[in-house]
């Protein structure tokens, strides 16, 4: 899906300014002027907004999940530190990219909330639901309770629980569900579909511990037999493939994201500015006979670098959101060890053999380290360990298991209390 930027009519529909939780509209054309032949251009814009957050807010967890070091850097550990200040820049443009971004999804729904049905009107309706889950499932992961705001408010708005936070991400996402097409077509990932919209409702079950319904809902996916798990060199090299369930295209032409250059040094061909690189850890992650290893790390003039995303300076390169391996990882770890078949079709597919863990404890450890090796650069780690209580086990303290509500927010809203520790 080529979703090239209308620019004249998205900025005269949607300008605004950051001032308390960047999420307040500075001008906005009132949504009854707004017709039905300008939903496609409301779509368009949010997409645009959504993929073009902050790049760093993609991998937010994986920069602090451990195997991720920075120029500077002599570990993981040091980056994680870095990160968890309460003026971190990484951690302060993430927050506003998602409180900004969260601003134009909840206008795109104001304007078709109270429109007659209509396929087009519902499927954009829908695909706001999907990315106003998205962002909030990003917010309470990282942050915990965070303020829900449906509409833009010049209020100072206190934080909701996280509880509170999680029941509004499985709204959402059953409207989401409700609301949006089914996915068609090999090829159409790049639309945001029910089955994104259910795969995600998969991944929010296993993280709240609703076990049942994560593998439920997993299973069904498996058993659908739409998407299939795929080769390594078609997920991340941009051949057509049966794996991505929803990925941001991310072309150049509307988007400036070049995750790559985050990860390249100058010695890749298509060089970046190797901001970030990986640990030591990285490169025995990986059997030799994992066919994920060249794909997602390797070595440029004598330095390891990240590879999943391989145009550097020269492009941009799809960002991917969920995809069937996960799916096959959230019901293997929902099932405990009844899941290992699940587990073990992922590692046959990956190149490896099958292993046999005797107990829970060792087949949580395998789970982790199977998603770890899947999931580099993905945005999972971090999290993962977080919340199956193996925090410390990347480097993390206890009180690094929220991450620091930014300082410059508390100053412009003083209803947001900070998190413990900071």
């Amino acid at each position: 899906m080529k979703k090239i930027l209308l620019f004249s009519i998205v900025l005269a529909l949607f300008t605004s300014c950051g001032n308390q939780l960047d999420i307040y509209p500075h001008s906005a054309i009132s949504p009854d002027a707004v017709t039905e032949s300008d939903l496609p251009a409301l779509e368009t814009g949010m997409y645009s907004k959504c993929q073009n957050m902050p790049r760093e807010s993609f991998i937010l967890n994986d920069l602090v999940g451990g195997l991720v070091m920075g120029n500077v850097h002599a570990t993981g550990k040091d980056l994680i530190n870095q990160i968890t200040q309460i003026d971190n820049d990484v951690v302060q443009k993430t927050w506003n990219g998602y409180f900004m971004t969260l601003s134009q999804v909840n206008n795109v729904l104001n304007i078709t909330l109270n429109r007659a049905e209509s396929p087009e009107v519902n499927r954009v309706k829908g695909t706001a639901y999907f990315f106003r889950a998205y962002i909030y499932l990003n917010l309470v992961t990282h942050w915990g309770g965070v303020p829900i705001l449906e509409k833009s408010t010049l209020e100072n708005v206190p934080r909701n629980s996280a509880a509170e936070v999680w029941d509004f991400i499985q709204s959402d996402l059953d409207k989401a569900e409700q609301y949006l097409p089914a996915y068609t077509e090999v090829g159409s990932y790049y639309y945001v579909s029910k089955d994104a919209a259910t795969a995600l409702k998969a991944r929010v079950a296993l993280y709240r511990g609703d076990k049942q319904t994560a593998k439920q809902i997993a299973e069904s996916m498996i058993e659908k037999g739409q998407f299939k798990m795929d080769k390594f060199e078609k997920i991340f090299r941009g051949q057509p493939n049966s794996e991505i369930i929803f990925a941001f295209e991310n072309l150049t032409e509307e988007s400036s994201v070049k995750m790559s250059e985050l990860f390249y040094n100058y010695s890749h061909p298509n060089k970046g500015s190797y901001i970030y690189r990986p640990t030591i850890e990285v490169s025995v992650l990986f059997d030799d006979n994992d066919n994920r290893k060249t794909i997602t790390w390797d070595t440029f003039g004598g330095q390891n670098c990240f590879n999943k995303y391989p145009s550097g300076q020269t492009g941009t390169d799809p960002v991917i959101l969920v995809r069937m391996s996960e799916m096959y990882l959230i019901s293997a770890e929902a099932q405990g060890l009844a899941g290992l078949g699940r587990l073990n079709e992922l590692r046959r597919e990956r190149g490896l053999d099958d292993i046999h863990p005797t107990t829970e404890a060792e087949y949580m450890q395998a789970i982790l380290l199977e998603r770890s090796r899947e999931f580099v650069t993905e945005g999972h780690r971090y999290y993962d360990y977080v919340r199956t209580g193996h925090g410390t086990e990347i480097g993390l303290q206890d009180y690094q298991m929220l991450l620091p509500i930014p300082e410059s927010q508390r100053l412009v809203n003083p209803e947001l209390t900070q998190n413990d520790g900071y």
